[in-house]
């Protein structure tokens, strides 16, 4: 098996969960978080087998403005796309148009996603954000219903969130 097919099949589990998770839902991170917990066995071996196709890169393999990135899954027939970033700075203005569901994992510091800690953070539809890392460095997993994303700056009607 591959790297990237023992990372992909390490996501299943991850995958399961999320499908049945909708980024309306206002307790949409703490159910996250209660059924698979950062610190938890799942979202360890995630987090080790990420940090090792990020280091070898095989993961995050493009990089735009200091921010590496890659795609890890088209829309599945679920609908669902997987973006794998490493960040330690500002990334590209988007807007969520289904929402978005990002599973953030620390790499070196003490580093916030959007302010936020280490963990499971979602954005409600049609929101925007500069997704921003301070404090060090993260690895991050995008799981976009849709596969919708649309970079650029934020449109009227949408709802800004994060730190700008």
């Amino acid at each position: 098996m591959s790297d990237r097919e023992t990372f992909l099949q390490a996501l299943q589990p991850v995958l399961e969960l999320v499908r049945t998770i909708s980024p309306s839902d206002p307790e949409a991170e703490a159910k996250l978080n209660r059924a698979l917990p950062p610190d938890g066995e799942v979202l360890s071996r995630v987090r080790t087998l990420m940090r090792e196709g990020v280091a070898a890169r095989w993961l995050c393999d493009r990089e735009n403005a200091g921010v590496r990135f890659s795609r890890v899954q088209k829309s599945d027939g679920s609908g669902l796309s997987i973006d794998a970033v490493h960040m330690e700075r500002a990334g590209a203005g988007h807007t969520h148009p289904h929402g978005e569901i990002d599973l953030c994992f620390s790499v070196e510091g003490n580093p916030k996603f959007d302010g936020k800690p280490a963990g499971w953070v979602v954005y409600a539809p049609n929101t925007w954000h500069v997704p921003t890392v301070q404090g060090g460095a993260m690895d991050i997993l995008y799981f976009l219903p849709a596969g919708a994303i649309q970079f650029g700056p934020k449109p009227e009607g949408a709802q800004q969130v994060g730190l700008r």
